[in-house]
């Protein structure tokens, strides 16, 4: 494939280089002041210009600079202040890279006066040779990275002298010597060298390549090894080109990546028409392939629920599925958030926590656990509580799951305040991380039911050019989305993304309508500020656990707790009559 001048960048070769040397009056930027700026304009090894002058520092030199640079008090005098010198240096340099050896220095000089004068920054890239030079000499070559012992090492023209033009005029040749040095690595264009002082194995580097063609769009790439193994799915919700040429520099710091790229043979983009469309299907490539570098959303089917068992004598049990009519929370992130749910709701209600099933009638001879001596478990297994006196029990706890939270929420808050009353603050946070995996958990499962039981929902949003991005859920499940310019109507484009969008079918449980987290990010879309409703066809009634339950129930903890309050969950989606069909 040929590539564009966008995708490959700029050449070093046509980059226009301003290698700038200052003497100040002394090492504080924010104290001390310029006293000469030498600066070399250079492009493709062919000078262009330079810009050399004396500046007023405003004062006397310090003694000790005079023998260092040789530049006195009285050569200053009659030399154009900074305030004069600034401007036009400025313009020497406009749309070029600066250098300067130890630019830190140099530049924080530059960007101190143009501070103190009002001068706005352009924003040069800057490019240390000191930082380069680290990378590609060894010390076993040069006993330091000095300017004096780099120019006599490459053998620059011009010996450094701590004269600003002098010393400039050397760094431009130690720059072009380390260029020379960094081509082999890969590092033959602008954007190369913007990350070359990164300390990047040196074979990771040169798989940047695999970036090469990439769009500058979002989207989803894929990592594929040997076999066409699928080893990492990732997302870019802007350019994927500049994500994954992020995974070759320093900006990486995860070394199982470094691993993968060692491992990559490419990289395979899907391009999307928006970022959400970009997320949702990472997740759904991630959930395909189950590549063995991605540790989140792997298996869906898999995450953990509670679910309150179909017995005489219900109880709460962990589970990978939910069956039709049994009350469930979730699904969650780990088993232990699950457990943290269980116990939340133990600490609660008296329901059972044995793990047997048991018969309508005990059996003689049964003993009772500690819980029934404590008082915490009416002992249906002994024949103390029989089906009817405990269902009140299993009814309670399957109405703080599937609606009022208030219960455990209460409870939870006044465990809290007791706790914090007696110092015991570590104990407390257990209990607060206890009842808000329960309250999260219930929240998303029934936010997911009302989102399975909507048959089609398409909503827009404006979108930063002006345009409208249109997403088409059908199940809660994302079935289109589509980006209309800002001169365009919108209405032909709706009515082509439902006829031409994903076919889904109503699912029989709402745990099998969608990925958890791909429900989640359509939540979280339409709660977004400026969405709005266009076409409505199905149910999408409000969750029985409204978004003020879970404020309140932040609230008593984060009292109890005399924290920052936060809410535990976002507000809920708009309601809509069941069974109708709204546009807009």
């Amino acid at each position: 494939m040929q590539l564009g001048l966008d995708e490959l960048g700029t050449p070093l070769q046509d980059v226009t280089f301003v290698v700038v040397d200052l003497e100040t009056t002394g090492g504080r930027a924010a104290e001390d002041s310029i006293t000469e700026i030498g600066a070399v304009k250079v492009r493709g090894g062919e000078v262009l210009g330079e810009f050399q002058t004396l500046v007023d520092p405003g004062g006397p030199v310090p003694p000790y600079i005079q023998v260092l640079t040789g530049i006195t008090t009285s050569m200053l005098i009659g030399a154009p202040t900074i305030a004069q010198v600034l401007p036009g240096f400025l313009e020497f340099a406009r749309g070029s890279v600066l250098v300067a050896h130890n630019a830190p220095f140099d530049v924080g000089f530059l960007r101190a006066a143009a501070a103190r004068l009002d001068h706005p920054w352009p924003g040069f890239q800057v490019v240390d040779t000191v930082r380069l030079a680290r990378r590609v000499v060894p010390r076993d070559e040069a006993p330091n990275h000095k300017l004096g012992t780099l120019a006599a090492l490459f053998g620059a023209q011009v010996t450094p002298n701590h004269r600003a033009l002098s010393d400039a005029r050397a760094t431009v040749d130690v720059l072009h010597a380390l260029l020379g040095r960094l081509a082999p690595w890969g590092v033959t264009h602008l954007e190369d060298l913007a990350t070359a002082a990164d300390p990047v194995p040196g074979d990771v580097r040169r798989r940047r390549t695999l970036a090469d063609g990439l769009p500058d769009a979002p989207g989803v790439y894929l990592f594929r090894g040997p076999g066409d193994e699928v080893l990492y799915v990732g997302v870019s919700t802007r350019s994927l080109r500049r994500r994954v040429r992020s995974y070759f520099t320093s900006a990486e710091k995860r070394g199982r990546m470094t691993e993968m790229v060692r491992l990559a043979e490419r990289v395979d983009p899907v391009v999307c028409a928006s970022p959400l469309e970009a997320r949702v299907r990472e997740l759904r490539l991630i959930a395909e392939h189950a590549p063995r570098y991605n540790r989140r959303s792997r298996a869906p089917e898999r995450m953990p629920w509670v679910r309150l068992t179909d017995e005489p004598y219900p109880r709460l049990s962990v589970v990978r599925d939910v069956r039709s009519g049994t009350a469930h929370i979730g699904p969650f992130a780990s088993r232990s958030l699950a457990q943290q749910a269980v116990e939340a709701l133990h600490a609660t209600f008296p329901v059972r926590q044995c793990t047997g099933r048991l018969p309508a009638v005990a059996p003689s001879g049964a003993a009772a656990c500690v819980l029934a001596e404590v008082g915490r478990c009416g002992a249906p297994c002994t024949g103390g509580q029989d089906v009817e006196a405990y269902a009140p029990v299993s009814a309670a706890v399957r109405r703080a799951m599937a609606g009022d939270p208030r219960d455990v929420v209460h409870a939870h808050a006044a465990r809290i305040r007791t706790l914090v009353v007696q110092e015991r603050f570590e104990e407390a946070a257990a209990v607060r991380d206890r009842m808000t995996a329960f309250v999260r958990g219930a929240a998303r499962a029934q936010r997911h039911a009302r989102a399975a039981a909507c048959r089609e929902l398409v909503a827009a949003r404006r979108t930063e050019e002006g345009g409208w991005e249109l997403v088409l859920v059908r199940y809660g499940r994302l079935a289109g989305t589509a980006v209309v310019p800002r001169t365009t109507d919108p209405r032909p484009v709706v009515a082509s993304l439902r006829a031409g969008g994903e076919h889904v079918a109503a699912p029989p449980l709402p745990a099998t309508a969608a990925h958890p987290e791909e429900t989640d990010l359509l939540l979280a879309w339409l709660d977004q500020p400026g969405v709005r409703l266009v076409e409505l066809d199905g149910e999408w009634s409000s969750p029985v656990l409204s978004a003020q339950a879970v404020r309140d129930a932040a609230a008593a903890v984060s009292v109890a707790l005399a924290a920052p309050g936060a809410p535990l969950l976002d507000d809920t989606v708009g309601t809509a009559a069941p069974g109708t069909r709204r546009t807009a």
